[in-house]
């Protein structure tokens, strides 16, 4: 199976251009192609696996990927897939986002490999030392006003309005394509599907940048988007975008937004985002159907994502907090870990070594009173690291803490409650 018959087969293409000529090109030569990734903020997300992803199947199939970081057309905005226009940053701040994007790009892509030649390019490099009339006389005048109008990142913005800044990333991108085409050989730009229309404006000003009678040789493809089947968002939770940098999203939530996939979805999210062969997609499909509440494709999913993004390190974290959590072994939890699983519970400070369950109930906000706090415990809603108290002159002491550090309440089934101690 060559590497467009296994992108069809995990459905990932969504458009391309000449579809016979880019089948034999990928056939018959070593290809080198890109993606372009602006640094919009100091982490890349879950948004944009999908096409680091596609690099890194080419890489795997002997092709050569090249990544673009947008050190410039992040300073300028991509309208596309957007209602309004994007804040401008800062260059100081964006070049600083460059390099956390370059480093969390090498995590997929082995820059290392003399064999395919993979490498990190910045169009920075370049578009900097163009000056406007440059820009204006090199490249705007291969694109007629007609043509821009006409594509769909900027139609759709026309009646909320768009900047001249927003309208002019069409040729920047554009000029990318093209200087990776005569530079690094580059035959191929691959990006989500929301780039077709900048991808194909690229193909046509390579076509009018040639030397007459050339045949250049330039394809495109694009990623379809993912959807959930409930219809919420992609890579969105109610804490927000799920991030790649592990300060900004923890190795355990980011496993936890795997395994909670809907049933609906696994299947898709097997085939697009990891690399395990299409029999053992298709075995983990069968398990979704006979046993879908033992969510074994949830959790092979969730095992290979956290695994290729933070390391089997991160990993074996993940799964120990969640073992701890779901399995009731919270005491075996490291301070760092009970942090990490806790992250969103309320919490409370006790300065004093030792305090009665009752009172301590109270002032942590975890009953209203101390009728509600006996209540609570002598109805058998109170959970000591994950152990029922009912003695009402219980004493949370010394022996109740985790690694010295924490002492976590539940009241009734899902409300936890972090007491830090501090003495």
């Amino acid at each position: 199976m060559n590497i467009l018959e296994d992108l069809r087969a995990r459905d990932l293409v969504n458009q391309m251009t000449d579809e016979a000529g880019l089948e034999k090109h990928l056939t018959e030569d070593r290809v080198s192609l890109y993606c372009g990734f602006d640094p919009t903020a100091d982490s890349l997300h879950i948004g944009h696996l999908l096409p680091i992803l596609m690099l890194k199947r080419f890489q795997e199939a002997g092709h050569r990927p090249i990544a673009l970081v947008g050190g410039g057309t992040g300073l300028i905005g991509d309208p596309s897939g957007r209602n309004e226009e994007r804040q401008l940053n800062e260059e100081s701040v964006v070049q600083q986002w460059v390099k956390n994007i370059e480093n969390q790009l090498s995590r997929f892509i082995d820059f290392s490999d003399e064999q395919t030649g993979a490498k990190v390019v910045n169009n920075y490099d370049w578009l900097s030392q163009m000056s406007v009339i440059d820009l204006l006389r090199d490249v705007g005048k291969h694109f007629s006003v007609n043509y821009m109008l006409a594509k769909d990142s900027v139609e759709s913005r026309i009646e909320n309005g768009i900047s001249y800044t927003e309208f002019t990333y069409m040729l920047l991108q554009s000029l990318d394509f093209q200087r990776l085409n005569q530079r690094e050989n580059v035959t191929l730009q691959i990006g989500g599907s929301d780039q077709w229309g900048n991808i194909t404006a690229g193909l046509e000003f390579i076509r009018r940048t040639s030397e007459e009678g050339e045949d250049v040789e330039a394809y495109g493809l694009t990623v379809p988007l993912i959807t959930k089947a409930d219809g919420s968002k992609f890579g969105k939770t109610a804490g927000g975008a799920i991030w790649l940098d592990e300060s900004k999203t923890s190795p355990y939530e980011f496993y936890q937004f795997w395994i909670n996939t809907d049933d609906r979805d696994v299947v898709k999210f097997l085939k697009s985002f990891t690399f395990l062969s299409l029999d053992d997609i298709h075995a983990l499909a069968k398990e979704v159907e006979e046993r879908p509440e033992q969510r074994i494709a949830q959790r092979r999913l969730a095992e290979e994502m956290t695994r290729m993004v933070h390391g089997e390190d991160a990993l074996n974290q993940a799964q120990r907090i969640t073992e701890a959590l779901f399995g009731g072994d919270i005491k075996n939890l490291t301070k760092e870990e009970v942090e990490v699983g806790f992250k969103d519970v309320p919490t409370y400070h006790l300065t004093e070594g030792e305090k009665g369950l009752i009172d301590l109930l109270v002032e942590a906000g975890i009953s209203s009173s101390k009728r509600q706090a006996r209540e609570d415990i002598q109805n058998g809603a109170v959970y000591i690291n994950d152990e029922r108290e009912q003695d009402l002159q219980y004493v949370v002491n010394h022996e109740d803490r985790i690694d010295n550090a924490f002492t976590v309440i539940r009241r009734g089934k899902k409300k936890y409650f972090l007491i830090r101690h501090d003495a």
